[in-house]
């Protein structure tokens, strides 16, 4: 027991003995509450549906603040939504806000999932020569010797 008493004096930065437990979890929660987890403004929005549209997605994040972008990605092809989305605010205290206020909650009868935007992988360069993959080889049959399948064609 006096270790938790100890590990809650170090948490909330205080020398003193903490007289009751309602006072340290809230000096606590006080203290992670001004620690960000963002560190940018994007917030990346999953489990959207199929129904949710940029105008959907931009009235259910504008009331946690000033709104930047909010973009549901589509597939070139069809046009239908992927399930996923970008919401971009003007600073990180209203992304945080939003991220808390809608993680977790319903759009479009859906449960969305809010999390940080991380960089874009970049790409893999496409192979302009067509040659065959190393662990494959052809045969003048027409068939194609896969070692991790066997024979296809």
């Amino acid at each position: 027991m006096a270790f938790v008493s100890t590990f809650r004096r170090i948490i909330a930065g205080s020398n003193n003995s903490l007289s009751s437990s309602s006072s340290s979890s809230s000096s606590s929660s006080s203290l992670f509450r001004n620690c960000s987890t963002l560190s940018s403004p994007k917030l990346f929005v999953s489990g959207l549906s199929r129904l949710t549209t940029n105008e959907k997605l931009q009235d259910a994040f504008a009331p946690f603040g000033e709104l930047v972008d909010a973009r549901v990605i589509t597939d070139r092809e069809s046009g239908r939504s992927k399930g996923f989305g970008f919401v971009t605010y003007a600073t990180i205290q209203d992304a945080e806000k939003a991220k808390e206020g809608m993680n977790a909650k319903f759009l479009d009868g859906w449960v969305i999932f809010v999390d940080p935007a991380r960089p874009r992988e970049p790409r893999r360069p496409l192979q302009q020569d067509h040659q065959p993959q190393p662990h494959s080889s052809s045969t003048a049959s027409g068939f194609t010797t896969n070692k991790t399948i066997g024979w296809c064609k």
